[in-house]
C-alpha cells in the first residue's frame, strides 16, 4: 500500500531533498499535499512531476497562476489549515516550513499524521509546550531530521538519562572558523552564506556562520529528549562527518558518522533501516584520517553564551531570541547591519527591561507565542533604525 505523504515547505531545501528521495521510489508514495509560500513556479513543477493531489500556495498573489497551471490538482491559498484540505490519516508529514510560521501547520499535521518529521527548529523551540500536548493526544510519532538530533535519537535508543554522562553536538565552525574577529566584522552576506560543507538556505547558513544554529539546536534537543540539559556540550568538528557523540557512564562513547547529505536522515525517517533506498557512498578512509575536534570558543562565537539564557530565562526566552535573530539575519542579508551586529543586538534584547515580562510567561496558545514573537521583532527593528 502506498504511503500518503504531505510536504510542508516543499520548495525549500529540505522539501526538495525529501522529494528527491521519493523520486527514486515513486510507486510506493502518494503525494497528498505540497505547500509553498512564494515559489509558485517550483511548486507547479513539483505538483506535475509527482502528481500531487493538493497544493497550497500561501501567497494569494500567485493563486491564479498555480490554479491555471494545475488542472488535475486542487489548489488552495492563504492560511488554510491542512486539516481542511486532507481527509483521513497521513502516513508521513515533512514539516519544513522556515521560521515560526511553521508552528501552526505542524500542530495541524500532528492531528492527522501517523508520523511527523520536523526539520523546523522554530516549531520546537518556540512551540513545544503546545505541540507536545497534541503529540500525546493524537499519539503521533515525532522524528527529528536535523542531522544532530537524528543522530542523538539513533544513539540513545533505549537509553535512560541515568546512563548518559555527556551529549556532544558538533558544529562545523562555518566559513569563518579560522578568521579573526576583526575580519569577521567586515564580512559580506555572500561570504556568510557560503558554508564549507552543507548546501542550505541563506538563513540557516548565516546561523551556522555565527553558531546561532547551535544555540537553537541545544534548546531543541532539551525539548525533544528527556535528558538533563546540563549534559549538552558543543564541540567544533570542521569536517561535519560526526554529528553527535554520546558518552555513557559505563565508559562507552558512541558516535554516528555519515556524509554531509540531508537525504540520509530523510531516507531513514521514511524507510527505517530495513528498506533504505540510497546511493550510499563507501567509507572514505581519507576523510576518517582527517577527522578533528576542538573546543568551541565563546569569545569568538559569543552566540554560545545565549544558550543559558534560552534555557533558564523563561518559557518564551527561546521564542524572543529566535524572533530577534530572524529579523537581524534579514537586516544583514539586506546589508543594513554588520555580521557581528546580529549577536550583539540579540544580547541587547535580552537585557531590555521588558524581556523578562514576555519571557517568563508560559504559553497556553499559539497566540501567546505570537505576542512575544511580535514584541521581539518590533523591539529589534527599533534598535536598528
Amino acid at each position: 500500500m502506498k504511503k500518503k505523504i504531505a510536504i510542508l515547505g516543499s520548495t525549500g531545501s529540505i522539501g526538495k531533498y525529501t522529494l528527491e528521495v521519493i523520486n527514486k521510489d515513486k510507486k510506493n508514495f502518494d503525494i497528498v499535499l505540497l505547500t509553498a509560500n512564494n515559489n509558485y513556479r517550483k511548486l507547479i513543477q513539483q505538483a506535475k512531476q509527482f502528481q500531487a493531489k493538493n497544493v497550497l500556495i500561501k501567497n494569494k498573489n500567485f493563486y491564479s497562476k498555480v490554479k491555471n497551471s494545475l488542472k488535475k490538482t486542487k489548489v488552495y491559498t492563504g492560511d488554510v489549515s491542512i486539516t481542511n484540505i486532507i481527509s483521513g490519516k497521513l502516513d508521513y508529514t515533512m514539516s519544513a516550513i522556515v521560521g515560526v510560521a511553521g508552528l501552526q501547520p505542524t500542530v495541524d499535521a500532528v492531528r492527522i499524521s501517523k508520523t511527523v518529521v520536523i526539520a523546523n527548529k522554530e516549531t520546537i523551540i518556540c512551540g513545544w509546550e503546545i505541540l507536545s500536548k497534541y503529540i500525546k493526544k493524537y499519539k503521533t510519532k515525532i522524528l527529528p531530521v536535523d542531522s544532530e538530533h537524528f543522530s542523538i535519537m539513533e544513539l540513545t535508543k533505549d537509553s535512560t538519562d541515568d546512563e548518559i554522562e555527556e551529549i556532544i553536538i558538533t558544529a562545523s565552525g562555518g566559513p569563518f572558523l579560522n578568521m579573526s574577529i576583526k575580519k569577521m566584522s567586515k564580512v559580506k552576506p555572500t561570504q556568510a552564506i557560503n558554508h564549507p560543507n552543507w548546501k542550505m538556505g541563506k538563513k540557516i547558513s548565516i546561523d551556522s556562520a555565527n553558531l546561532m544554529n547551535k544555540v537553537f539546536e541545544i534548546v531543541e534537543a532539551c525539548k525533544i529528549f528527556e535528558f538533563s540539559k546540563k549534559k549538552y556540550r558543543i564541540v567544533i568538528h570542521p569536517q561535519s562527518y560526526v554529528h553527535s557523540i554520546i558518552r555513557f557512564k559505563n565508559g562507552l562513547i558512541k558516535m554516528i558518522l555519515y556524509n554531509t547529505d540531508m537525504k540520509i536522515p530523510i531516507s531513514n525517517t521514511l524507510y527505517g533501516r530495513k528498506n533504505y533506498v540510497s546511493n550510499a557512498k563507501k567509507v572514505d578512509t581519507q576523510i576518517l584520517n582527517k577527522l578533528s575536534f576542538q573546543n568551541a570558543n565563546s569569545n569568538k562565537f559569543p552566540s554560545l553564551k545565549l544558550i543559558d539564557k534560552c534555557l533558564n530565562f523563561g518559557f518564551l526566552a527561546p521564542t524572543i531570541i529566535n524572533a530577534s535573530n530572524e529579523v537581524l539575519v534579514n537586516l544583514f542579508l539586506e546589508k543594513k547591519i554588520g555580521f557581528l551586529d546580529i549577536v550583539k543586538t540579540v544580547n541587547k534584547i535580552v537585557k531590555d527591561r521588558d524581556f523578562k515580562k514576555y519571557a517568563s510567561k508560559k504559553p497556553n496558545s499559539i497566540k501567546d507565542i505570537k505576542i512575544a514573537d511580535n514584541w521581539a521583532r518590533l523591539k529589534t527593528i527599533s534598535m536598528c533604525v
